[in-house]
C-alpha cells in the first residue's frame, strides 16, 4: 500500500508555529532568496469574479532544504456576511529528494497570516526607528493582529496604536480585540482614528493591510523618521500607497524586486514614473548585510511586501519539524 502523507489540522498547525520562530525562519528565507539560493516561481492568480473571490497559488524551495512547498490561499470577502471566514487555504509539503508529498497542512489561511505578520516583523527589525511609541494601522482585518504581534517582538515598547478602517464599526471591533491580546505591550492604548491622516500623524510605524484598489496614504502625512510596512498590494489592481510615498522614501525595501514590480506598491510607483526600479532594495539584501538598513533617525523607510513562496516554505518547514518530528528542513 502506498504511503499516505499525514494531514495536519489548523489546531495542530497553530500549536507548532509561533511568531518568534516564524520571524527568524522568514528572515533566513529572505536572505536565501536574495542570494539566489531559492526557487520561487511566479504567483498564479485565479479570480472567481462572480463571487468577488481571489485565489493565489505560490510555491517555494530553499536550495538544500529537506522540503519544498506548494500553497493555495483564497480570499472571499462576501463570506463575512455569511458568518464564514473570508480567508482559507492549504499547503502541501513535498520531500525535496523524491518529490513525494510529505504532509498536507489544512491551515485555513493561518500560515499565510502568520508568515505575513512575520515579514512585517523582519522589516521593522531592520527599518523602523529604535524607539517606537505610536503605531498607525490602516485596516481592520485579521492581519492587523499578526502585524502587531510581530512588531511587539521587533519593537516592544510602543504604547499607542491608532486604527483606521472604512467601516467605523469594524475599526472599533478591531480595537476591542487588541485590548488584552497576549504578547502585545501591557498598558498600550488602542483608539479608532477618524481618518488615515489622523491615524498616521506622528506615528513612528505605519502598517497598511487592506484590499484597497486606490491610494490611502500620502507622503505629506508621514512624520520624519517614520517607517511604513505595506502588505495589502498582492495583485496588480491593489494599491494602498500614493506613488509619492515611495518617491520620498530614503530607503525603499521590497521582499522581491521582480514580484513587487509586477504586483506591489512598486508596480504603481513605476507606472507613475515616480521611482526607478533601481531604488528598490530587497529585504534579504539588507538582512545579509549587502545593503544598509536604516542608518539615521530622520529617514523615511518603506517596505513593500507582496509575499514570496519561500516564506510559506520556511513556515511550513517549522510545522513539519515540530508536529511530525522530522528535524530541520
Amino acid at each position: 500500500m502506498e504511503h499516505q502523507p499525514p494531514v495536519l489540522g489548523e489546531e495542530e498547525i497553530r500549536a507548532a508555529l509561533d511568531m518568534a520562530s516564524c520571524i527568524e525562519a522568514c528572515q533566513a528565507a529572505f536572505r536565501a532568496y536574495s542570494a539566489g539560493r531559492a526557487a520561487t516561481p511566479a504567483v498564479i492568480h485565479l479570480d472567481v469574479s462572480e463571487r468577488e473571490g481571489e485565489v493565489h497559488i505560490k510555491a517555494g524551495y530553499v536550495y538544500g532544504a529537506r522540503h519544498f512547498t506548494l500553497k493555495v490561499a483564497s480570499s472571499f470577502p462576501r463570506n463575512a456576511a455569511l458568518g464564514r471566514p473570508t480567508s482559507d487555504g492549504m499547503l502541501v509539503v513535498f520531500d525535496a529528494e523524491t518529490g513525494a508529498p510529505a504532509a498536507v497542512l489544512l491551515d485555513h489561511g493561518f500560515v499565510t497570516d502568520l508568515r505575513t505578520g512575520a515579514a512585517g516583523g523582519v522589516a521593522a527589525r531592520w527599518l523602523a526607528s529604535r524607539t517606537v511609541t505610536t503605531v498607525a494601522v490602516i485596516g481592520t482585518g485579521a492581519q492587523v493582529r499578526y502585524q502587531l504581534d510581530a512588531l511587539a517582538l521587533a519593537r516592544p515598547g510602543f504604547s499607542r496604536v491608532r486604527v483606521w478602517g472604512r467601516n467605523p464599526e469594524h475599526a472599533l471591533a478591531c480595537v476591542e480585540s487588541l485590548r488584552g491580546r497576549p504578547g502585545l505591550p501591557p498598558g498600550c492604548d488602542y483608539v479608532v482614528a477618524a481618518s488615515v491622516r489622523e491615524a498616521v500623524a506622528g506615528a513612528e510605524v505605519v502598517i497598511t493591510c487592506t484590499a484597497s484598489h486606490e491610494p490611502l496614504l500620502q507622503a505629506e502625512w508621514l512624520a520624519p523618521g517614520a517607517h511604513v510596512t505595506a502588505v495589502g498590494a498582492d495583485s496588480p489592481e491593489k494599491q494602498e500607497l500614493a506613488p509619492d510615498v515611495l518617491a520620498r522614501a530614503d530607503l525603499l525595501a521590497v521582499d522581491s524586486r521582480e514580484q513587487c514590480a509586477r504586483l506591489g506598491e512598486l508596480h504603481h510607483a513605476l507606472a507613475a514614473g515616480a521611482v526607478n526600479a533601481s531604488k528598490a532594495v530587497e529585504l534579504g539584501e539588507i538582512v545579509a548585510g549587502a545593503k544598509p538598513g536604516r542608518t539615521g533617525p530622520a529617514q523615511l523607510t518603506v517596505c513593500d511586501l507582496t509575499g514570496v513562496g519561500v516564506q510559506d516554505a520556511a513556515a511550513a518547514s517549522l510545522v513539519v519539524a515540530k508536529a511530525l518530528g522530522s528535524g530541520p528542513s
